[in-house]
């Protein structure tokens, strides 16, 4: 997938100018790259848009303006983007009351390992994902994944772990949008 380029990323006054326009097309965007799966998790698969989004924000946010600081919001956001042929995601995990996530973080230390998306021909792809956000005892609310797909779009997204298991047909919109990703 395509890499958000260093001349993409105007200056923190110019995107002001631009941001509720420029924001209204990503969330429609993230709209159908947003997949829900069972009651608690939130998938986000990124593309080029939605990076140039997040690093656009932190500029904002952060007032950056040194080009070294710039550099490493890019380096930081497009390490979401899946490879050529992979669909790079967010999973949010989505428990909002803080004692029962606690628990379940701790409980769910595999999730990671037992989410996959399925094919059409019916097989089903594990992601990659980094190994920082596990820890030795409990899972961060927020993982990194990427789905080696071989330039396939998925039909579904799932979860098989013991304590939490349900599967997402993607609707055709869905499917759409994450085929167009892995040719961009």
């Amino acid at each position: 997938m395509r890499r958000v380029e260093r001349s993409e990323i105007v200056d923190y006054v110019t995107y002001e100018d631009e941001r509720d326009a420029y924001r209204a097309q990503v969330l429609e965007v993230k709209r159908t790259r947003r997949i829900h799966v069972g009651e608690y998790l939130t998938f986000l698969f990124e593309n080029p848009m939605t990076v140039r989004y997040q690093v656009q924000e932190m500029v904002r946010t952060e007032r950056i303006v040194r080009e070294r600081d710039i550099a490493h919001e890019l380096e930081t956001y497009n390490d979401l983007l899946g490879a050529e042929g992979e669909l790079g995601c967010t999973l949010f995990i989505e428990i909002e009351d803080s004692a029962e996530r606690d628990v379940k973080l701790r409980q769910w230390l595999e999730l990671p390992d037992h989410i996959y998306l399925r094919l059409g021909d019916g097989s089903q792809v594990r992601p990659g994902h980094d190994p920082r956000q596990r820890g030795d005892d409990r899972l961060s609310s927020v993982q990194y994944l990427k789905f080696g797909v071989g330039g396939q779009a998925p039909i579904a997204i799932g979860v098989d772990l013991a304590a939490l298991t349900a599967e997402t047909e993607l609707t055709d919109e869905q499917r759409a949008a994450l085929s167009s990703d892995l040719t961009e």
